[in-house]
């Protein structure tokens, strides 16, 4: 299904291709096209560029520093940085804190926080899971005790991505250890460079070290770095995962790697035709794409229903299980066309003898490590299990 857009939404997409011609950087959207790591400084300086422009945090209300953008824009925007290589913006700041901030932070939280969300000045992280607390949240250990004007924070979280890069972390503390699982929880914003917090990586898969292990030992937080109230911090969790959940989703990249594939199809050979006309891998391709146009409408619906004021609802879970299902699907069938000369999925093995030229297609070079790297993708955020869960509850009423 292609989407009718009108005169002015169309005017509106040839500025944003326009904009992306004119700032974003070849050298950055070359590595995000190849699927190559991005270094911290290429992040920041895109997070830059679109704050310039008053475009990096497009579902914010217009009185906070958002763009006013209703879905179609916000849809189209997302799609064309996505095919022209533009970085996925660093989430936990701009999309899912700047969020519960506006809807439940006091003023002078949104007064200070979001300004500096924006400039760049804290890079967040995100802390909620736990070694014994990843899709089982509500089992949250680390524990928050109050004394005086500060809480003292004792615990760990884990798969806490790019944290190395993070000076702020929000996490969520058991305030109430009495409490049922839920209702004992507060929402709070730390400062990692306190004494007494320490960051451990964890080496992934495919060789990198994006996701680290954060251990809280007799940690010191100002009262004031508690969002909303005390013990209502589950409240605040479940909005910001609605959210972090649509941009798993990753529609616009999902339409970017399509297309990427549907190239390296149409180019490598087998039994002396193109891989694109191969019966079995043209159905695989065919269903994906199909998937993606349902996906595309849904998800039009849902960032519809954010653009008042709302928060999605389990449509944001319906969009995590199909989005991450299909990015991992195309994914797969990139590293499926690669064949042998996806093997080796640490890049500097691709090269013989370390020459100029890789081995095989150039797409073949990071092929096993994204397609590995993103098996997480139905895991994080929540699993698909249970987004199936609670869509059948929500839902269907079951």
């Amino acid at each position: 299904m292609d989407l009718n857009f009108t005169p002015q939404e169309e005017a509106f997409r040839a500025e944003v291709q326009a904009f992306l011609n004119a700032k974003l950087p070849a050298r950055i959207a070359a590595k995000v096209k190849a699927g190559q790591r991005l270094t911290k400084a290429d992040q920041d300086e895109w997070h830059a560029i679109l704050n310039e422009r008053g475009w990096l945090a497009n579902h914010w209300p217009k009185e906070y520093g958002g763009p006013g953008w209703g879905a179609v824009e916000k849809f189209i925007f997302d799609t064309e940085c996505a095919l022209a290589g533009g970085p996925r913006i660093v989430p936990f700041g701009v999309n899912m804190l700047g969020p519960v901030l506006i809807k439940f932070g006091n003023e002078a939280q949104k007064k200070y926080w979001l300004p500096r969300i924006l400039s760049g000045e804290d890079w967040w992280c995100q802390g909620y899971s736990e070694p014994g607390a990843g899709s089982d949240l509500a089992s949250v250990k680390t524990t928050a005790v109050r004394q005086g004007d500060h809480y003292i924070v004792n615990g760990q979280k884990t798969w806490t991505t790019q944290g190395q890069h993070a000076n702020m972390i929000f996490c969520l503390v058991r305030t109430d250890r009495e409490a049922k699982a839920q209702s004992g929880i507060s929402f709070l914003l730390v400062d990692m460079n306190s004494p007494g917090v320490e960051l451990r990586p964890i080496r992934t898969l495919d060789g990198d070290k994006e996701v680290n292990e954060v251990f809280f030992t007799d940690v010191k937080v100002p009262v004031e770095n508690l969002v909303g109230e005390e013990n209502k911090g589950w409240t605040y969790a479940k909005y910001l995962l609605t959210y972090e959940r649509t941009g798993i989703a990753g529609v616009g990249f999902c339409i970017a790697a399509l297309a990427k594939l549907q190239v390296i199809a149409a180019k490598v050979i087998k039994n002396g035709k193109p891989l694109d006309q191969d019966p079995l891998f043209a159905a695989r391709m065919a269903q994906v794409e199909i998937d993606l146009e349902n996906m595309k409408t849904t998800n039009l619906r849902v960032i519809a229903a954010v653009a008042g004021g709302g928060v999605p609802g389990a449509e944001s879970s319906m969009l995590k299980i199909r989005g991450t299902e299909i990015r991992q699907e195309i994914l797969s069938l990139i590293r499926r066309a690669m064949g042998p000369y996806a093997l080796p999925f640490i890049e500097e093995a691709q090269y013989e003898g370390y020459a100029d030229e890789p081995v095989g297609p150039k797409e073949a070079a990071t092929a096993a490590a994204n397609y590995f790297n993103y098996r997480k993708l139905s895991i994080f955020g929540g699993s698909n299990e249970i987004q199936k869960n609670i869509i059948s509850k929500m839902i269907l009423g079951l």
